[in-house]
């Protein structure tokens, strides 16, 4: 079979979710042609010759991006099986099938004309080592910038799924509570396969890295016994950085400039209806025991739900300040908006029915109206303001200076800030974006700017 692999987004990182499933169909003695449509435009006429067509959909913005592809295709090709996998696939429309979850066995099976039929998304899989032949090379991913150093990066997963349930993830939905590794000879042989590539710089894009933290572990020390000089980053939530306080000076010496977590908002209230399992409080004690072992936090942000109030906007404002946080918030963080999609485990919670105002299909989620409706007025403001930053280029603490004005402004305070560090020297990833994230109007461009070309 001539198959045909596309991921449309995957955080700006080469997608392992095309490499994986690559290494497995061509093992198995099928063709296989890989696009990745976060760095190259969207040409129709590939899906010409090719047998079947299988979308990645790991995250938000890659479903609404293969709902453009799987409408292109159908108007080209109407025949052509199409079958969207991953975590997103589940919202995703035009596709014949989709597979979410652990989604490889079935995929092997759909390609060999298998139907696809309820598959169980939690089955323990084998993970094949990634086959990265054919995907663009990875200096036209995310770089690691550091000290005023660019240096290629390359990006593996060591597991699957995520032990916790936080109320607002999709991770949960699929998984319910569980994970699943990869075996760590795998991992390391595809850090092997990308450093020879040239990366100096790894990301592990697990949901969460210490989940399965033995195992987690035994790969950092192997990829630090294989390649002294490769730094890495990881994810992890506060409620685990707690909790193995113990690892973090042994992570540092290994290679760990950075982890990205989830500290959301410092609304005590929205953080318990969001299960996110920690505290302003320990939000707070987290940064102080990564930096205490020379590691530096970059916090995702949930700033804009339901429940958010300008009191809460203005503690997460000074919570940055405070904490020096500033230079290492990426710029989308700040206009953030809770994503209610279906299968959501919030639509099930009472906090939440007062505030929702029908689904939409186009933004693949269910609408809500702040209970403030000032809160509403000032993302709308936020959303140009720092669109705008961005695309003239602005640094994270310019940003910051102005989405604090606003926020002091409506929540009438002084917009004034004290000094604070522009942090040019702190590690962080040429491109960072969020899971959650509405696509940009230049990434649904790619795709949806083409008209599709009929036969």
């Amino acid at each position: 079979m001539r198959v045909l692999l596309v991921s449309t987004y995957e955080l700006g990182r080469q997608p392992v979710h095309l490499a994986v499933p690559a290494a497995a169909l061509r093992a198995r003695g099928h063709e296989v042609r890989t696009v990745d449509l976060a760095v190259d435009d969207w040409d129709p006429a590939v899906v010409d010759d090719v047998d079947a067509l299988a979308v990645s959909v790991t995250m938000h913005t890659a479903a609404r991006l293969a709902n453009d592809v799987a409408a292109s295709t159908k108007a080209r090709r109407p025949a052509l099986p199409r079958l969207a996998y991953g975590l997103y696939a589940g919202q995703t429309t035009g596709f014949d099938a989709t597979i979410a979850g652990e989604y490889l066995p079935t995929l092997i099976g759909w390609v060999g004309g298998e139907p696809v039929t309820d598959p169980a998304p939690l089955v323990r899989t084998a993970t094949p080592v990634p086959d990265r032949s054919g995907l663009p090379p990875v200096d036209r991913y995310a770089h690691l910038l550091v000290d005023g150093e660019t240096r290629l990066a390359g990006a593996v997963e060591a597991s699957r799924g995520c032990a916790s349930r936080c109320r607002h993830c999709p991770v949960p939905v699929v998984y319910d509570g569980r994970t699943r590794i990869v075996d760590p000879d795998v991992v390391l042989a595809d850090v092997d396969a990308l450093v020879a590539a040239g990366a100096r710089h790894i990301t592990f894009g697990d949901p969460d890295f210490l989940n399965a933290v033995h195992h987690s572990m035994r790969v950092a020390r192997g990829l630090h016994a294989r390649h002294p000089d490769v730094t890495f980053d990881i994810t992890t939530k506060v409620e685990l950085i707690l909790r193995h306080r113990g690892l973090w000076d042994e992570l540092a010496a290994l290679g760990c400039l950075f982890t990205v977590t989830a500290l959301e908002c410092v609304d005590d209230e929205v953080l318990a209806i969001l299960d996110k399992g920690h505290t302003a409080a320990q939000a707070a004690e987290a940064v102080a025991v990564v930096r205490a072992a020379g590691i530096d936090v970059r916090p995702s942000l949930l700033p804009f739900t339901p429940w958010t109030t300008l009191e809460g906007l203005v503690a997460l404002i000074d919570f940055v300040a405070i904490h020096d946080l500033a230079a290492n918030v990426e710029p989308v963080h700040w206009t953030i908006r809770l994503l209610v999609p279906t299968g959501s485990l919030l639509l099930d919670r009472p906090e939440l029915a007062p505030h929702l105002a029908g689904y939409d299909p186009a933004q693949l989620g269910h609408r809500w109206i702040a209970a403030d409706p000032r809160v509403d007025e000032l993302h709308a403001r936020l959303v140009p303001l720092v669109e705008g930053l961005v695309a003239e280029e602005a640094s994270p603490v310019t940003v910051f200076r102005a989405v604090a004005a606003e926020v002091r402004n409506a929540a009438g305070l002084d917009p004034a800030l004290g000094v604070l560090d522009e942090g040019s020297c702190r590690p962080r990833l040429s491109e960072a974006w969020f899971c959650c994230a509405e696509p940009t109007d230049a990434q649904l461009g790619r795709v949806s700017l083409l008209p599709p070309v009929r036969r």
